[in-house]
């Protein structure tokens, strides 16, 4: 399912004027997810809208690296470029990633409205937010290990927070995760110190739907740890639910950073809603009491990448033998019919063996279209009997009523002798003889 087009979005016109991807960020095409982030973030802070209001030159750089980097940071799409170009991409359709501060009233409401039909809108950070954060002019709470902050952050702004964590429990491995009952949406953003005393965005996780709240979390466990970003709409799951099944382990991407040194860290929350302020909770924990989940998070992070690799040689498999049932299932249909038909034709040529006139007639009537049920042929003697019986003899006005009158007296005889059969009884009477 293809995603809606907004106001300044390139029209098919533009299409076969698209540069290399690649070329637009300025990066090899063995860049890493970091490097392209990287390079996209710089794109994106020198061309933003809000700083080139009137320069129609910058918005459509600030557009082309949008959808460059919404190509080469998505894994599925990133391969399907670089094996079929552009018309892969086009084919499999297109999501938009969009920042909303730079949206106005009419985009956001209908951009909030495909959200809501299923349509999969990505959202970036606002460049104003990662402008602040560069410059070091944006307010940074403290934010103590195992305590828990309750907080509401209004739309597409940002709440900082600084940990302060040791050498033991950067060994120990450090978590971090936001919840929010209300099932607002936000981001959780990591940042890096730069020499100037500011802070670079490096991790991003969006919030997701987990049973009656959404969440993000980010695991700093010392081993290679995975995110799942779940890239297929409902709607695209609805149209072809089979590759949808078969592309549902391709989010499934390892995280940039493992594990954290010692010293302070610092992560925010970055209010995603359309219109409204998002209310969350964050939290952020030392992993040393929770070693069994470590554990068990390796091992099954481990066989869902195993699982991913059996998905793609069972995809081919399932595919042969879906197409050899659909053939059967056709074969099926087709045998079917033709072992009808043959038998009709044999019952109507056992038909045809008569010199019965009436019958040749039904047998070949059969062959079309039979009559209606309970309808009687023409030539039926009971139907004539019953025609003869109900045709009455043309009344002779010219009789006289008296005559009339000794019609009807000697009817009356007949009529009491008819209901005596009735009754079996046969009794023979003289009007003349006395009694």
């Amino acid at each position: 399912m293809a995603g809606p087009k907004f106001k300044g979005e390139k029209g098919d016109s533009a299409a076969a004027q698209r540069r290399d991807p690649y070329e637009v960020l300025g990066v090899g095409r063995n860049a890493t997810e970091q490097e392209i982030k990287s390079a996209f973030r710089r794109m994106a802070l020198k061309y933003h809208p809000d700083k080139n209001a009137d320069d129609p030159v910058a918005s459509d750089k600030f557009q082309e690296a949008t959808f460059s980097y919404n190509i080469l940071s998505d894994p599925d799409k990133r391969r399907q470029y670089d094996s079929s170009g552009f018309e892969a991409i086009e084919a499999d359709g297109q999501e938009l990633e969009l920042d909303l501060s730079s949206l106005n009233t009419v985009n956001t409401v209908f951009a909030a409205l495909f959200s809501k039909l299923g349509v999969p809108i990505k959202t970036t950070v606002s460049a104003t937010v990662l402008e602040e954060a560069l410059n070091g002019s944006v307010e940074i709470s403290q934010l103590q290990l195992g305590k828990s902050v309750c907080r509401k952050v209004e739309k597409q702004t940002a709440h900082f927070y600084s940990v302060d964590i040791t050498d033991e429990e950067a060994k120990m491995g450090l978590v971090c995760r936001v919840h929010s009952s209300a099932k607002s949406k936000f981001k959780l953003l990591y940042f890096e110190p730069e020499d100037n005393g500011g802070l670079s965005l490096a991790l991003q996780e969006d919030s997701s739907k987990t049973g009656k709240v959404t969440s993000a979390g980010m695991f700093f466990l010392g081993f290679p740890v995975y995110r799942f970003e779940q890239n297929n709409s409902a709607a695209a799951a609805a149209k072809d639910p089979d590759s949808a099944f078969f592309k549902r382990l391709d989010g499934f991407q390892p995280c940039e950073v493992n594990e954290l040194k010692e010293g302070t860290h610092y992560f925010a929350v970055y209010g995603d809603n359309f219109f409204k302020s998002a209310s969350y909770t964050i939290e952020v924990v030392c992993a040393e009491p929770f070693s069994a989940e470590k554990e068990r998070l390796r091992s099954v992070e481990a066989k869902i990448i195993a699982k991913r690799s059996e998905l793609s040689k069972f995809e081919s498999e399932y595919r042969e033998v879906l197409a050899k049932f659909t053939e059967m299932t056709s074969r099926y249909a087709q045998e079917m019919q033709t072992i009808d038909e043959l038998l009709k034709e044999r019952n109507d040529i056992h038909a045809s063996y008569t010199n019965n006139p009436t019958l040749q007639r039904s047998s070949s009537s059969s062959k079309g279209k039979s009559p209606p049920k309970g309808s009687k042929s023409e030539d039926d003697p009971q139907t004539v009997k019953k025609e003869k019986k109900s045709k009455s003899p043309p009344v002779d006005e010219s009789k006289s009523d008296d005559e009339a009158t000794k019609n009807k007296k000697e009817k009356k005889p007949k009529d009491r002798i008819r209901r005596k059969k009735w009754f079996n009884i046969h009794l023979k009477v003289d009007k003349k003889r006395p009694c």
